[in-house]
């Protein structure tokens, strides 16, 4: 018997929507404020997956002004094959609000966007028999209403369908045709740990639907499972007639509330059917794989010399293209970034990065400055939450923002030339399972293997000529997780410049 490690997509990879092209799987993910927009991935086996491109990724497509907020920008894709081609619809938050693009081939190239005048957001596409475009979304409630998906052009009035059990934020609505019924599949509870996955069927659209009386049929609220905020799923069925659920959760660790730095991430779960309705579940970190071919990928590389005509599809920079800020140089092999602004904190800084994946995991990157130029590496979550290994004026410093406050926390001087920057990310164990209480008063010591506070550890600082790691900082991960950030993404590595240019040879991100 096979089985596979949840999730199938690890690091910022929300909302998936999933469509099957004969053998092939297809899914999309939100991308909120980064660039390219909306990263595709592809499976055979639902299993193993790999980025092939995005849906948004030429500045025509998708272009955010630099003064909107972080966790705005792209919001939950659907993707769908329907007569032939690959359509997509997804909501620009702070930008052209809901866009619908298609794509004989879901590497790309796809089309321009075509905008669809439907309020809100999450918005869903599906089919009649007869040719009937639907679209599907989120706006005090879950609407429906008939469009032409070539012109974007509404056929009618929006009119509501179904909005869950009663429980807050219904959202990420999805239907499908399956034998004789129409199912509405959609996220209520919102987002964080009351995340929910509900469900209704209707013989005909736009209903009236009536809802499985169990709902929601998946949620991990209230439970010590370490998968959490379970919600934003869609379904497909394999070419072998089973079906399958892709949905976001997150794995939190750390004292309680519990953190996730990661963000939430892409899940597979089996679903039954009962009754003629789907069930999902069970969702385990270890779990039976489908009965499927098993069909793994080639291993994305770890270390990016730079050395291709463009950058690889992994790497993602803040709401705009901009070549000339972000070049590749031949004839050095080196990524040159030239400052946009002068700090992280601010929205038009200049930063290119990659998800992280791996909750243990180490990033290493030479930074070599210009003259008055000032750059390095960070992990980031948003303007006001980032850790940061700065090179600049002859020293490395460690700087930390977190919310209201940066701060410089070591610095070393160094000789000129370029240093290699380096951040490791170590997870932290917190309460055994045989402790269930920790009483009051001093004598309630934290007992051995207690770690009161965040997911894990961030060391920050230079790696010397000799080759060992010089520390500048020691920093709790917690600061750069969503449950104290807020929003909606999680954290990227990678390369900035505040100051001048900044060149970097090559840029490593891997499993410590």
């Amino acid at each position: 018997m096979a089985y596979f490690d949840n999730p199938v997509i690890p690091g910022f990879s929300p909302d998936p929507s999933i469509c099957r092209a004969g053998d092939d799987y297809y899914v999309a993910t939100s991308s909120f404020e980064y660039v390219p927009g909306v990263p595709i991935w592809h499976s055979r086996d639902l299993v193993h997956w790999r980025l092939i491109g995005h849906a948004l990724g030429r500045p025509a497509q998708l272009e955010l002004p630099d003064t909107a907020p972080s966790s705005t920008g792209v919001y939950a894709p659907t993707l769908r094959h329907h007569d032939g081609l690959f359509w997509l619809i997804t909501t620009v938050v702070a930008g052209a609000g809901n866009v619908l693009v298609t794509a004989e081939d879901p590497a790309g190239p796809w089309s321009d966007p075509v905008p669809v005048g439907v309020p809100g957001i999450d918005p869903d596409l599906a089919w009649e028999e007869d040719g009937t475009c639907w679209c599907v979304f989120s706006c005090d409630g879950i609407h429906g209403v008939r469009i032409d998906p070539k012109t974007g052009e509404l056929l009618g009035e929006p009119v509501a369908m179904w909005s869950g059990s009663g429980l807050q934020y219904p959202e990420g609505p999805h239907v499908y045709r399956i034998g004789d019924w129409w199912y509405l599949l959609l996220s209520e509870g919102g987002t964080e740990r009351g995340h929910a996955m509900s469900v209704a069927r209707a013989r005909t659209l736009p209903g009236p639907f009536e809802p499985h009386p169990a709902n929601p049929v998946l949620s991990h609220r209230s439970t010590g499972h370490p998968v959490q905020n379970t919600g934003h799923g869609d379904l497909v069925q394999a070419q072998d007639g089973t079906w399958w659920m892709v949905l976001l959760g997150t794995r939190p660790r750390g004292d309680t509330p519990m953190y996730h730095g990661m963000g939430r991430e892409t899940f597979l779960a089996p679903v039954r059917w009962e009754d003629e309705w789907p069930l999902p579940g069970p969702l385990e970190l270890r779990a039976q794989a489908p009965a499927l071919p098993p069909h793994p990928w080639p291993s994305s590389p770890e270390r990016d010399d730079f050395d291709s005509p463009a950058l690889a599809p992994c790497w993602v920079s803040l709401r705009r293209h901009d070549p000339e800020a972000a070049r590749l140089d031949e004839r050095s092999g080196h990524l040159v970034l030239h400052a946009r602004a002068d700090s992280l904190d601010k929205p038009g800084a200049h930063f290119v990065g990659r998800r992280q994946r791996d909750a243990d995991c180490i990033a290493r990157t030479p930074a070599d400055i210009a003259e008055d130029g000032r750059g390095g590496l960070a992990v980031r979550l948003d303007e006001a939450h980032h850790y940061a290994v700065e090179r600049t004026d002859g020293v490395v410093r460690a700087v930390a923002r977190i919310g209201p406050l940066r701060h410089a926390i070591g610095e070393r001087a160094v000789p000129a030339g370029p240093v290699t920057l380096r951040i490791d990310v170590t997870t932290v164990d917190v309460l055994p399972p045989t402790v269930t209480s920790r009483g009051t008063g001093p004598e309630a010591a934290p007992p051995p293997g207690l770690r009161v506070g965040g997911p894990d550890t961030l060391r920050l600082g230079y790696e010397t000529e000799g080759g060992d790691f010089e520390i500048l900082a020691e920093l709790d991960g917690r600061y750069l997780t969503t449950e104290v950030a807020g929003g909606f993404t999680g954290r990227v590595f990678g390369m900035y410049a505040t100051r001048g240019s900044v060149a970097f040879d090559w840029f490593e991100l891997r499993a410590a």
